[in-house]
């Protein structure tokens, strides 16, 4: 709706500004003084810029933007491929119970990697509007499972497995520099002891295993592995042992059970081929 067509507008003028033309000062100074998006339309210099937040955007032709996303979109499928690759590792060593520290930094960093360039492409599929629809559907294909992954992965390893939100927001301001420095994502993680550092080995509680197994309750997950301890502990259990476990009955038991067994199979199988 417009309200007013034809209106100059006088903001403070001693709102600071950074602009040198009259209409990009106006357009900074009304957005501050207003609180308010506001945007100024260059015929001259054939642009368009949005002030809002003390930001300046300026609105690249959607063609541009479109090369600049499917470059970014090819980067991420490559980045998902070798997190996926990583992971059907970790899987393996978790059965072998031969996993470290360094395991889990790697599928950590491919994780928190998809997840930036996912961010990055996101912002492209807002800046395109509805010609961006392709792009999403493409995108959340491709980043389909992540974040559950770095939960049910945190939930395994971090010394508290309740911490892990508090970890995924420190990843999440963390700078690349410190994310490529494996020792220095141990230390943000409180991971590595000084002793062993990298090599250290590590147990998983089981999350990640059990996460794959089909219609199996989140509580009744927290229930086996509050009861094992440990993945070992759950792969070695009996049909009787996880009836012991309040809500598991037989039916259930025996379809852990054979989960169980077929994923460690495969994750096996994965890694030898």
């Amino acid at each position: 709706m417009i309200v007013r067509a034809a209106v100059q507008l006088l903001p403070d003028p001693a709102i600071p500004t950074q602009e040198t033309g009259t209409r990009h000062r106006t357009a900074e100074r009304v957005a501050v003084q207003t609180g308010f998006p506001v945007i100024s339309v260059s015929k001259s210099m054939e642009t368009i810029a949005l002030y809002f937040d003390g930001q300046r955007k300026v609105l690249e032709d959607p063609t541009a933007i479109l090369g600049k996303a499917n470059q970014a979109l090819a980067t991420l499928e490559r980045y998902r491929q070798r997190l996926d690759e990583v992971s059907a590792t970790l899987s393996a060593l978790e059965v072998e119970d031969l996993v470290t520290v360094r395991d889990v930094l790697l599928v950590t960093q491919r994780l928190e990697m998809v997840r930036r360039m996912s961010a990055e492409i996101d912002d492209y599929v807002v800046e395109l509007g509805v010609e961006g629809r392709l792009l999403d559907l493409q995108l959340q294909e491709v980043v389909s499972g992540v974040s559950a992954d770095q939960v049910l992965l945190l939930q395994d390893y971090l010394p508290d497995a309740d911490d892990y939100s508090s970890t995924i927001a420190i990843l999440d301001e963390t700078e690349d520099s410190a994310l490529v420095d494996l020792s220095e994502l141990a230390d943000l993680m409180g991971l590595a002891s000084d002793t062993e550092g990298l090599d250290q080995p590590l147990s998983p509680r089981g999350y990640r295993l059990l996460g794959r197994v089909p219609r199996l309750p989140e509580a009744v997950v927290a229930r086996m592995i509050e009861h094992f301890g440990s993945l070992q502990k759950l792969l070695a259990a009996s049909i009787d042992d996880l009836q012991s476990v309040d809500g598991v009955g037989e039916t259930r038991a025996r379809s852990v059970r054979d989960a169980l067994s077929r994923l460690a199979e495969s994750s096996i199988l994965d890694r030898y081929q």
